[in-house]
């Protein structure tokens, strides 16, 4: 049982980055494509959302397709950490009470991801191979 967790190991870390990537992406697709619903106010391009929203978009994409992944996963995990000291410590010290978790979790999983790379099923495995 450990010898097939372990194979899968890697493979998972690929569909965690892909997950983690595509929900992300719905934010940036919230603030700027009003989809899958629309975000609560309008948004510019040079304003903190939607500068977030253009890196939530393409980075999140950048994260989908593993390209990139190391140096997009920092910046986003750095985002993260910007969004929750910003937005949410300020409202209290628990993430439940300030409702950050949601930003505590995706620095941390991104985070994890710019240290262990885009895992096998990646754009940079590929580019790395040839």
């Amino acid at each position: 049982m450990n010898s097939l967790i372990a194979d899968w190991t890697p493979r998972l870390l690929s569909v965690l980055r892909i997950v983690a990537a595509f929900l992300f992406m719905e934010h940036g697709m919230q603030k700027w494509f009003a989809f899958p619903a629309p975000f609560p106010f309008p948004i510019t391009l040079w304003s903190l959302p939607g500068i977030a929203g253009v890196m939530e978009l393409v980075g999140g994409a950048l994260l989908l397709l593993g390209l990139f992944s190391r140096p997009v996963a920092f910046l986003l995990s750095g985002e993260m950490a910007f969004a929750y000291f910003i937005a949410h410590a300020p409202q209290g010290f628990w993430p439940i009470v300030n409702q950050g978790e949601l930003a505590a979790l995706y620095c941390f999983v991104f985070l994890y991801l710019a240290a262990a790379g885009g895992g096998p099923w990646s754009v940079d495995r590929l580019l790395r191979r040839e």
